[in-house]
């Protein structure tokens, strides 16, 4: 993928800020806890970096944390304020970030730290990071070990986001954190059809593309869910694995 393209895919989810929030799945309460176990001590108070519209600002502060949210998009500011009003919410991005010196005892990203230049990003989360802390990056996926689900998500994957849960890459090493460790988690969300073509449609690569295109693929999506007994009446559960990665500063 170029850096234009990548660039327009990163900063394009303001556009489609409402469905976001909406649409976009939640992360369970013990990978939050398990990313959070990486931190030495008892954390209070964590930073959400690329907050987006707030769905992992609400689990943490779901957890009685002092929560940070740090996202550069306005509409999708607007809309974790909406969803997480006790948060703190502040303008920034990943490689410049709007808080002192080891301010904070955990700084976790979901989904989105793929979007970060990382050795810049990872620098400036290791200064607003105090020694012990965590850094905990987090990725919803559809469970492909399950065989609907894996016809389905060969549909709408980009694989943008996939490097490190495949195995193509290796999770990222910077001198000032210990290497990273992961876990998976079962997790599913309550869908119709048309609220998953809907969660679709908030992808990045479908957002930027030609709308003729973004039809097309929503309209193929559609057909599926609807010949598929799983997914074709009614509310279902869309089986997910939530992947987490958690290193230590040193």
């Amino acid at each position: 993928m170029s850096d234009p393209t990548r660039a327009r895919r990163a900063s394009s989810f303001g556009s489609r800020a409402a469905a976001y929030a909406e649409h976009r799945p939640d992360y369970p309460r013990e990978a939050l806890a398990w990313g959070l176990s990486g931190a030495s001590g008892t954390p209070r108070r964590v930073l959400d970096l690329g907050a987006g519209t707030g769905k992992l600002t609400l689990g943490l502060a779901e957890l009685g944390l002092d929560v940070t949210a740090v996202e550069p998009d306005p509409e999708m500011r607007a809309e974790l304020g909406r969803l997480v009003p006790s948060a703190t919410s502040l303008a920034g991005q990943a490689e410049r970030i709007p808080l002192p010196d080891a301010e904070v005892d955990a700084v976790f990203v979901g989904q989105a730290f793929h979007w970060f230049d990382v050795p810049a990003a990872m620098t400036e989360i290791g200064r607003v990071l105090r020694p012990g802390g965590a850094l905990v990056p987090m990725w919803n996926y559809e469970d492909d070990s399950v065989p609907w689900v894996a016809e389905f998500a060969k549909l709408g994957r980009t694989g943008v986001s996939r490097a490190w849960t495949d195995g193509s890459q290796e999770p990222a090493t910077h001198v000032s954190f210990e290497p990273f460790e992961s876990q998976a988690f079962h997790h599913a969300q309550r869908r119709t059809a048309e609220s998953l073509v809907e969660t679709i449609a908030t992808h990045s690569h479908l957002i930027v593309a030609d709308p003729a295109d973004a039809a097309a693929v929503l309209a193929e999506i559609r057909r599926f869910l609807a010949a598929n007994p799983h997914t074709a009446s009614g509310e279902f559960e869309l089986p997910l694995r939530t992947w987490v990665f958690r290193a230590r500063r040193r």
